[in-house]
């Protein structure tokens, strides 16, 4: 009976433990729908259970508190345990988690699923390193205490305003458990300090989050982000949105403060940007109609207060992952966040110059500030090189001061156009090669209309460009970037024809280069070289150890007497024996061709049998040598 009683008050445990488990699993997931992803995540940890919904959501929950090496982890047993039946989405951020703790390798496969096409990531950090315009010498900003800090702005001449979740007696946000943000404003001193941190007006911060403040040229007008006090139901969840409000500046006080017209409960709108002249702004939402999750717009700010209707940037600029952050600065150059274009993992850093009102191809600022998690919030004074950008890459949001310098790699650079050495004109379409000094090809490029190359190259280097074009020698230059040398080299490339260099080099009528040799002769029914052929062959010989690029054709064209496939047989062993006689005198067998033409090519009208003399017909009995390269 004891035993009984024992097996049964097992049994009631074990139910009830799973009981509770269910019902723990039941609030994970009710957090994870609300966003909470680290209380979420303290449930997931203690679960017995690795279902699919359980790995995925705590990945998921490790991935957007920026705890990567945990996140990599819980995908990696996601990816193994339920690899036939994962959504693709799961393989952009098991991608960017690898990124993020630089698993760069690991990340370009599963990148390269994702997108369905190759994904190099060491490739284009290589490349860009010599083709961003600036580096950039980052300095943390080291009283700043909260747990999180970010979104810097310039306010004035020597002002400074940015958000901060230092204020404890604002509720906590759910995501992250810090509390909600405010704005603050500071003067920043030139050691990179903070002085005189106080909140900014009570009738810009409340209960919910304020951030990402933009001032007017003349310091009367305000945008900055504040999340709604209450949630919308959307078709995953239910989420705070954000929207962007307007404030005015009035006898001393903040006043006005009103959100846009273009903002909605069912949609957010954030990250407001001024163009220098107050005309347009710029922001980020995931409106309907975008490209996926965020994008940048920009609007139109009538001189009347009103505004236009949003426009979005488009393609070029965003992609179906998010684009957030822009800032566009004095020169209209614009920089943004984005995670969807290709970076270092996270959110990294760009620019696109605004050429014709439209804005070119975004450039990744580059490794010197941009890392391997986070990089955002960026705003340069452009005529100062200073600026400031915030990240996530210890751990915690932070404010850097940036110093922006030229990346002198983009200034080393080898250039110059393709020209006739004798009748000085453009070589169109010609081969301009750049090679390293073990004669490895770097770069190459065929010249268009204007016969220019220009190919970017490091300091401290040497190197070889060479000119080639058919039936032209070919013409190399040496040259090295010593770091206290020559930075730029402007090097024409002067080629000569053959034909011009060599008086037994012609040009035909047909467009052919061809050597004019003596005629060779052969024994009647024979291909072996005889002892005069060889003295006229030793001609070819010189030229082409005289020219190591040169290749040439050798051809034997018979007359039309006598059988058609004997004269082609008997024209095939002499070209064949006449290449054989060069390659025996040290030429490079790669370096010829040969081919037997029979009676195919007469030089005249002795196409039959009995219509020519002997000598007409002798004038078809030939080799001929034909310079292909």
């Amino acid at each position: 009976m004891k035993k009984q009683l024992y097996i049964l008050a097992c049994l009631l445990f074990v139910s009830g433990m799973a009981t509770a488990q269910k019902g723990s699993l039941k609030r994970a997931n009710k957090l994870f729908e609300m966003r909470a992803y680290k209380e979420a995540a303290n449930i997931y940890e203690t679960s017995e259970d690795r279902s699919k919904e359980v790995l995925q959501n705590l990945a998921d929950s490790y991935y957007y508190n920026y705890q990567m090496q945990k996140a990599t982890k819980t995908y990696r047993e996601f990816f193994v345990t339920y690899k036939d039946s994962i959504d693709i989405e799961f393989y952009f951020r098991y991608g960017q988690a690898l990124k993020g703790v630089e698993d760069y390798n690991e990340a370009d496969k599963f990148l390269s699923l994702y997108y369905g096409k190759p994904v190099n990531t060491m490739a284009f950090v290589e490349e860009n390193r010599k083709t961003t315009p600036h580096n950039f010498e980052l300095k943390q900003i080291e009283n700043i205490n909260s747990q999180q800090d970010f979104g810097m702005t310039f306010y004035g001449d020597d002002k400074v305003v940015f958000a901060s979740a230092r204020n404890e007696n604002n509720p906590s946000y759910a995501w992250n458990e810090l509390p909600y943000l405010d704005l603050y404003s500071a003067t920043l001193t030139q050691s990179g300090e903070l002085k005189d941190v106080v909140p900014f007006s009570d009738a810009i911060n409340t209960d919910s989050h304020e951030s990402n403040a933009v001032f007017s040229s003349d310091g009367k007008t305000m945008y900055f982000n504040r999340t709604n006090a209450s949630k919308t139901k959307t078709k995953e969840n239910r989420v705070a949105q954000i929207k962007i409000f307007k404030a005015t500046l009035v006898d001393g006080a903040w006043t006005n403060v009103t959100a846009l017209p273009f903002t909605a409960n069912d949609y957010s709108t954030e990250h407001p940007a001024l163009s220098k002249d107050g005309k347009t702004l710029y922001f980020a939402s995931d409106m309907e109609g975008g490209f996926g999750s965020f994008d940048i717009y920009k609007v139109a700010v009538n001189e009347d207060g009103t505004y236009g209707e949003p426009e979005n940037l488009g393609a070029k600029i965003n992609t179906k992952h998010r684009e957030q952050f822009p800032f566009i600065s004095e020169n209209d150059v614009l920089y943004f966040a984005s995670i969807g274009h290709l970076g270092f993992g996270g959110l990294d850093l760009f620019r696109s110059n605004m050429v014709n009102g439209d804005f070119d191809k975004p450039v990744n600022l580059g490794a010197s500030i941009n890392s391997n998690l986070d990089d955002f919030s960026y705003v340069i004074r452009e005529n100062e090189n200073k600026g400031y950008v915030s990240t996530n890459r210890g751990g915690k949001d932070r404010i850097f001061t940036v110093d922006r310098i030229e990346n002198y790699l983009t200034k080393y650079q080898v250039e110059g156009v393709v020209t006739d050495k004798n009748s000085k004109a453009l070589l169109i379409g010609s081969l301009v090669t750049l090679m390293d000094e073990t004669g490895t090809v770097i770069h190459d490029t065929l010249v268009g209309d204007e016969a220019k190359y220009l190919f970017k190259i490091e300091p401290n280097k040497k190197y070889r460009v060479r000119g080639t074009r058919k039936a032209y020698i070919p013409q190399d230059v040496e040259f090295s970037t010593d770091s206290k040398g020559k930075v730029q080299h402007d090097i024409e490339l002067i080629l000569e024809s053959y034909a011009d260099a060599e008086a037994q080099v012609e040009e035909t009528e047909k467009g052919d280069v061809q050597i004019k040799l003596d005629k060779i002769f052969f024994d009647f029914d024979k291909s072996k070289i005889r002892p005069d052929a060889a003295k006229t062959l030793n001609t070819l010989v010189d030229l082409m150890k005289k020219y190591p690029e040169m290749e040439v054709e050798v051809s034997a064209h018979t007359d039309a007497r006598g059988p058609d496939q004997y004269n082609l047989d008997l024209s095939k062993r002499r070209a064949a024996s006449t290449l054989e006689y060069v390659v025996s005198q040290g030429i490079e067998r790669n370096r010829l061709r040969s081919i037997g033409y029979g009676e195919l090519q007469p030089l005249n009208q002795c196409d039959k049998e009995g219509i020519c003399s002997e000598e007409e017909y002798d004038i078809n009995r030939r080799c001929e040598f034909k310079i292909l390269n």
